[in-house]
């Protein structure tokens, strides 16, 4: 999953991009309000941390920027700004969440997680299911048919991004899109490698095969 970091504070920003992608995620990081607006308004971000107090244009009037171009992004706002009203600003101008600085990693990842479960409208909070695999998404274990499956960090990555999109084709321009971050060469071949470690991980060892190449397309993960 992709995620959009707007903070100018280098060591916040730094702490947060490494617990970000420590946890799986890829991570687009912008130092001011106009990088972050551009970068927000051209991309397919899963969610977006936003700070306040920016340099350029400030993270309110980035928000509302987006929300007038129908970006539907979730979006956390993050703020050393902790009344009732700067809140509630916050919220009514287009944010989804607001978390107070200081804050633990833990809350943050946690609160990141959340937007994201209920952007994609997943009935089950902690859990993604397709078939008998199964990814809980806050230990990031994997199981087939009850038997535990060791992954990457990337191939957790592309795991949960097609377990969120279960039956629907996706192309290689939308995985690189969600797992890897916008400085990334799209004319590699990476997805090809991802999928197929991926692929010999979840289907090996199983007679029921449930990740599918459309040659040309893309790709497809669906229950047996």
């Amino acid at each position: 999953m992709r995620i959009l970091v707007v903070e100018d504070d280098p060591k916040i920003a730094s702490f947060i991009e490494k617990g970000l992608r420590e946890a799986g995620f890829a991570v687009d990081p912008a130092a001011d309000g106009e990088e972050g607006l551009q970068l927000g308004a051209s991309a397919p971000y899963d969610a977006a941390i936003v700070d306040v107090m920016l340099p350029k244009r400030d993270g309110l009037s980035l928000i509302e920027a987006l929300r007038k171009e129908k970006i539907t992004t979730p979006i956390l706002v993050l703020s050393a700004k902790r009344s009732v009203d700067d809140r509630i600003k916050g919220l009514q101008i287009g944010g989804d969440d607001y978390l107070i600085k200081p804050f633990a990693f833990s809350e943050l990842l946690a609160r990141v997680q959340a937007l994201i479960r209920r952007a994609s409208g997943a009935a089950e909070p902690t859990r993604l299911s397709v078939g008998d695999l199964t990814f809980d998404l806050l230990t990031r274990d994997v199981t087939r048919g009850g038997r535990k499956i060791a992954l990457q960090a990337k191939e957790l990555s592309l795991l949960e991004y097609l377990m969120r999109n279960p039956g629907r084709i996706v192309s290689k321009t939308m995985i690189l899109e969600h797992v890897w971050n916008y400085s990334f060469d799209p004319q590699t071949n990476v997805v090809d490698v991802l999928v197929h470690r991926l692929r010999s991980k979840i289907d090996r060892d199983f007679p029921a095969k449930m990740l599918h190449t459309l040659r040309g397309v893309g790709y497809v993960l669906k229950s047996p």
